[in-house]
């Protein structure tokens, strides 16, 4: 059975289902394929339901915080994970039956379920139909990569998108690798009761964020009663389920502790490496990603390459602005690129870590006259006001074109507030904008022209 397209989306993630829209409004004939959940990572595994837990953990730590406020503290309150498991389901499962609903009422749009796998660079076969089209474009995700650690094969270990299965709370949870999912799920399990252990190779949390943002997060992790182990790589797993022990060379301490459940935060990988893009003549680079240019294009005319798949950014945001930019390469003959984009992301510990931009370090690196701005969230009255005062707002500027050139917010509304920062980079004026603005009180935001009024030499 063969079917003729003049476009062919695959995978239903962050960045597929507008693009697929644009076309369909555009008279094309699209179809989408999707071996598994429409939604992608963000909806299934990533951002909608890891979100909706810390949300969960949130509650369970001010609770326990309630008294602080004056408020009593209910006698019998504890964390139902069964609750938990059922209300980040819903949430996620609304969002994921919301795409389907969407995609199956595009005009000029056929969603078809099955694995995609390249025949040729204008072919590709789904099941039993082979499918031809003159363009396609892929967005498939992403999945956990696969450690090689001696015992990886006998020990029993989790992985995120398994975290999101826990019905039961785990006594001890081991997490190896202190990257933004192990340190996200490390707090919010701690919150909801478990002893938790953080195995961590580098000399400090976060190595590309600087030192003072990492020394903040990991007081953060301490405080709440988080154990740290730094400067250990993890060279085998030993044990049972119920009894998991970690073996790291460099720091020999981590090996005392054992786990009753593993999670291995240790990177992930690409989707990439069952699509058959050999045979369409796809470059891919050692790690899987797809190669492409600034405006998504593989080397192969005619395929493009948009989200976790093209290693040009991990986020739901910058998937979606490649569709972005896909969608005005190919229809709107514009110039959008990748480059053209600021780097800005957060770690959504609470309070979160909110970064744009280069970090006081790679300002300095690069050679700029770099000014500096800080202050500590204790100065915030909002943050005063709702008794979540840990954290401090960084600003970085080039002192001769007066350009921010970055700024890291750690603290209570911070992926919010950072924003004001963010627009005034795109816009390529100077940081007086902000700093002469006149800010709501009281607001987390309203403290940014403060920090820039205090830019000192470093």
């Amino acid at each position: 059975m063969n079917q003729h397209f003049d476009a062919v989306v695959i995978g239903a993630g962050q960045a597929g289902p507008p693009l697929a829209e644009r076309l369909g409004k555009a008279g094309q004939r699209v179809a989408v394929i999707e071996r598994k959940l429409v939604g992608g990572t963000c909806v299934n595994t990533g951002c909608i339901p890891t979100k909706a837990m810390v949300a969960s953990a949130y509650v369970a730590h001010m609770t326990q915080r309630a008294h602080e406020y004056g408020v009593r503290q209910a006698e019998d309150s504890h964390v139902d994970m069964q609750g938990v498991w059922e209300r980040t389901q819903g949430i996620s499962g609304k969002a994921r039956n919301g795409v389907e609903h969407w995609l199956r009422n595009m005009p000029q749009v056929t969603l078809l379920k099955g694995h995609a796998r390249f025949e040729s660079a204008t072919t590709l076969r789904v099941g039993d139909t082979l499918i031809e089209a003159k363009s396609f474009f892929i967005n498939v995700s992403g999945r956990a990569a696969a450690a090689e650690i001696s015992g990886i094969d006998s020990v029993p270990f989790l992985t995120h998108a398994d975290m999101l299965e826990l019905r039961d709370l785990p006594e001890h949870l081991l997490i190896v690798g202190g990257s933004y999912i192990g340190l996200e799920f490390g707090q919010m399990f701690r919150r909801f009761g478990s002893r938790v252990t953080i195995i961590e190779r580098a000399s400090r949390l976060l190595p590309h964020e600087d030192e003072d943002t990492s020394a903040a997060v990991l007081a953060l992790l301490q405080n709440e009663g988080i154990t740290v182990h730094l400067g250990a790589e993890c060279i085998a797993l030993e044990g049972t389920a119920g009894a998991v022990r970690v073996k790291a060379q460099g720091n020999q301490i981590c090996e005392n502790a054992v786990g009753t459940h593993l999670l291995l935060a240790m990177g992930r990988r690409p989707n990439t490496d069952d699509l058959g893009l050999d045979k369409a003549g796809v470059v891919v680079d050692a790690r899987g990603y797809i190669q492409v240019d600034e405006h998504c294009r593989s080397n192969v005319p005619g395929i493009w390459a948009m989200g976790d798949c093209n290693g040009r950014g991990a986020f739901t945001h910058t998937a979606y602005n490649d569709f972005e930019i896909v969608a005005s390469d190919v229809l709107d003959q514009g110039q959008r690129r990748i480059s053209d984009r600021s780097p800005a992301y957060s770690l959504f510990t609470d309070p979160p870590l909110a970064r744009v931009g280069m970090t006081e370090q790679e300002a300095r690196q690069s050679g700029r006259e770099v000014l500096v701005g800080v202050r500590p969230m204790s100065r915030v009255g909002r943050a005063v006001e709702r008794g979540e005062t840990i954290g401090f707002m960084k600003v970085i500027v080039d002192g001769a074109t007066q350009a921010l050139l970055g700024a890291a917010i750690f603290g209570v509304n911070g992926d919010e507030a950072i924003h004001c920062l963010l627009d005034v980079m795109y816009a390529k004026v100077p940081y007086t904008v902000v700093s002469h603005a006149v800010h709501i009180h009281p607001t987390v935001a309203e403290l940014l022209p403060t920090a820039l009024q205090s830019l000192h030499a470093v």
